[in-house]
């Protein structure tokens, strides 16, 4: 345990240098420029199992099991996740007389571990969101668990005449019983096939060591098992994000100089009537709410007070919805919610609704730079 509480720990201080690295960028054909975003995945996988010191023949020797990962993708490269692995490892031996039923046996395990993984495409050619085949290789470290070895145990205590079998039996020289915690570590490589940018299909092999005596047998040296997975990898939430294009700026027509002529006298103008400044107010709003929070309920009253004292002017409420959020049909409609509700925060003070002009943005617009700030609504009042 002391060794993967090292992992752990090695893994916290890995991944806090690499995420430096996090950032990555691709243009495609069309100009549009992708920029990297961290996430969360889930992979979920099933196939088989096979030992390679099985002295059992080739096919008799294979097991299903399956495999259960949960992971972060810190930069286009690194990643890490932790995975849990389990059913039945099964082992044997075969003989002459083919005592097959008797000759092999199996148990149960579960093995959770920690692996980190090196995205090998992206590594050699760049990072592309949209390459359908991905290699992954990956290196970790676990528990594994084992229990149920009865068979085994009632191999060893049968006592029968059949030529090879006994040579067989005494090989059982690590027969254990109730509950085995041993410590193993793995590597292996991972193939992904996009399908869309929540979904790969994936393949995995992956060959895993163990102290000798996992299998029952005194073989000298670290008990090997390899597996073979067939399964999916679910990116749990945005992969990357678009980055949008600057509006082109146009070329200003050349000016053609014409002669002026000799200026008139002026009278002097009439005095030009006070100007009322107009005023701007925004109200915030919390994450996928659109109640007026009572810190804003001060901009609403400053906005009532001057349309008091100008009776001409009017209020012009605009409403949006951040876009790292939500979707743009969701966002459209939560925008449009903030904008009606400050409107008739402004009607129950008194203002009539002729003078008040409403409008929602959704998460097309973004006025503000920082993200949570575009959950709003602007009002501007102006003569």
């Amino acid at each position: 345990m002391k060794v993967l509480k090292s992992l752990l720990i090695a893994a916290v201080l890995f991944f806090g240098v690499t995420t430096v690295m996090a950032q990555a960028t691709y243009t495609d054909k069309n100009g549009d420029e992708y920029e990297f975003k961290g996430h969360w995945f889930l992979q979920l996988q099933g196939g088989s199992q096979y030992d390679l010191d099985d002295d059992a023949d080739f096919w008799h020797s294979f097991k299903t099991n399956i495999q259960v990962g949960l992971g972060y993708q810190f930069s286009p490269v690194f990643g890490a996740r932790l995975q849990v692995n389990a059913w039945k490892s099964k082992y044997g031996w075969d003989t002459e007389d083919d005592y097959l039923f008797v000759n092999h046996y199996n148990f149960n395990y579960v093995a959770p571990g920690v692996d980190f993984m090196f995205n090998l495409s992206n590594a050699i050619c760049g990072w592309n969101p949209k390459r359908f085949f991905n290699v992954t290789a990956f290196v970790g470290a676990g528990a594994n668990i084992a229990w149920d070895n009865d068979m085994a145990n009632e191999i060893a205590s049968v006592n029968l005449d059949a030529d090879g079998y006994t040579d067989a039996q005494a090989s059982l020289g690590n027969l254990w019983d109730g509950t085995k915690v041993r410590l193993f570590g793995r590597a292996g490589l991972a193939f992904d096939f996009r399908i869309c940018d929540a979904l790969s299909l994936g393949l995995e092999a992956n060959a895993n060591a163990t102290g000798d005596g996992y299998d029952s047998k005194d073989d000298g040296g670290l008990d090997w098992y390899f597996n073979g997975l067939v399964g999916v990898k679910i990116n749990l939430g945005k992969t990357y994000t678009k980055k949008e294009k600057p509006a082109p700026v146009p070329t200003p027509a050349p000016v053609e100089r014409v002669a002026e002529p000799a200026p008139e006298p002026v009278p002097a103008p009439a005095p030009e009537p006070v100007k009322v400044e107009p005023i701007e107010r925004t109200i915030f709003f919390n994450l996928n709410s659109s109640e007026i929070n009572e810190s804003e309920n001060a901009k609403i009253d400053e906005v009532v007070e001057y349309l008091n004292q100008n009776p001409e002017a009017k209020v012009d409420i605009t409403g949006y919805a951040d876009k790292e959020t939500g979707n743009e049909s969701i966002n459209s409609e939560l925008a449009a919610k903030r904008a009606e509700n400050t409107v008739e925060a402004l009607k129950a003070k008194g203002i009539d609704a002729s003078r008040i002009s409403s409008d929602s943005k959704g998460d097309k617009e973004q006025p503000f730079a920082e993200n949570d700030k575009n959950r709003c609504v602007i009002m501007i009042a102006a003569e």
